[in-house]
């Protein structure tokens, strides 16, 4: 005798194989997402810690050793301890996004940030174009960070801003050519690109700015009406690439290859004050910092500060030097191990150096959110 009607097993038999097919079809769809999170990509970038370069020692150039910065005229001086600059790498771009996949991971990771691409890369402006700009603005902090060094040690010398290209479609196309020097803006007079773009900005966007420029030797006027910057920053610009020309006492040479951006300068303009004067700025201490410069000492906000910090301590450094505009995105952030000093002036970063040197008070400097 039968527990089950036929009709009851073979319903019994119908449920499992529909189980089995919606199981199959979900394990499907799982694999199907895994592979679209490994293979599409995403609208993000990642900034991830990058090589580290002692500003004290000696790069690779070649195969050979040669001084990260050399002033071949002037003695200078050998001092232990380290000044390190920070880098950040950035994985992707416009072109070749990283996957969802990259992203998920580098999220979880506190070593790295997922930041919009379009914030890296604006749209509009091409990969070369960064590039380029990347290299003025590394030239500009390599003489910025010279004329801020000289400015510290007491050194006078001569500069003048001159245009080196205008950008396609840019406010100043068909304005200011390349060689132009650029004199004043509204009336201030102009000696740097940090002050330039600070006078662009307290113009705005809402009316032209007046320039007087020098072309061929003779002085004329040029209007030019600021737009907005792509990208996160939004700031005032006039769509130029400029350079500072300065007339320095004696020669330095700053060898740094295959790095752009201007987040160096304080670190550069720190190991030349090291290195023209006796003994170690730091006492031999294991330092890294980072932050834009202009000649007149001020030191400007950087991006991938985190991840800078990081850098750090992989390098091995106690003592880290930021930018006071950096700071909210220090509080919170800083690994351990690691002692974070807020800076806003070349001055201010050479007593913070000076006060470790002497084992001095260090709870009475400014520390980000302290």
């Amino acid at each position: 005798m039968s527990l089950f009607s036929e009709d009851a097993a073979t319903a019994e038999l119908e449920a499992r194989s529909r189980g089995r097919r919606v199981g199959w079809t979900l394990l499907a769809l799982t694999l199907f997402g895994v592979v679209a999170l490994a293979i599409l990509p995403s609208p993000y970038v990642i900034e991830r810690p990058g090589p580290v370069f002692d500003t004290l020692d000696a790069v690779s150039v070649d195969g050979e050793d040669v001084p990260l910065i050399d002033i071949p005229t002037e003695p200078t001086y050998d001092t232990p301890g380290s000044l390190a600059l920070l880098t950040v790498n950035v994985v992707g771009n416009r072109d070749s996004r990283p996957s969802w996949f990259d992203v998920l991971q580098a999220w979880i990771d506190p070593t790295q940030a997922v930041v919009p691409v379009d914030s890296v890369f604006p749209e509009g402006v091409s990969t070369e174009d960064r590039r380029e700009q990347s290299r003025v603005d590394m030239q500009n902090s390599q003489r910025e960070a010279v004329a801020a060094a000289l400015r510290a040690l007491g050194e006078p010398y001569e500069s003048s801003l001159v245009v080196v290209e205008s950008m396609q479609a840019g406010p100043a196309e068909g304005v200011l050519e390349p060689d132009d020097v650029i004199v004043s803006v509204n009336g201030t007079a102009v000696r740097d690109v940090t002050a330039l773009r600070e006078l662009i900005s307290v113009n705005g966007t809402g009316g032209p700015a007046e320039f007087l420029i020098v072309r061929g030797g003779a002085e004329q006027t040029a209007l030019i009406t600021p737009v907005l910057s792509d990208g996160q920053d939004r700031v005032p610009i006039i769509g130029v690439l400029v350079a500072g020309e300065y007339e320095f006492p004696f020669e330095v040479e700053i060898e740094l290859s295959n790095v752009g951006g201007p987040s160096a300068g304080m670190m550069f303009a720190l190991g030349i004050v090291d290195k023209l004067t006796p003994g170690s700025l730091a006492g031999g201490a294991e330092v890294a910092g980072t932050g834009t410069i202009a000649a007149d000492g001020a030191v400007g906000p950087i991006g991938g500060i985190q991840q800078k910090m990081h850098g750090a301590v992989d390098f091995g450094a106690d003592w880290f030097l930021a930018p006071a505009a950096n700071c909210d995105e220090v509080v919170g952030a800083v690994p351990d191990g690691l002692e974070v000093f807020s800076v806003a002036t070349l001055d201010e970063a050479i007593v913070v150096l000076q006060t470790i040197a002497d084992e001095g008070d260090l709870d009475a400097l400014p520390r980000c959110g302290a």
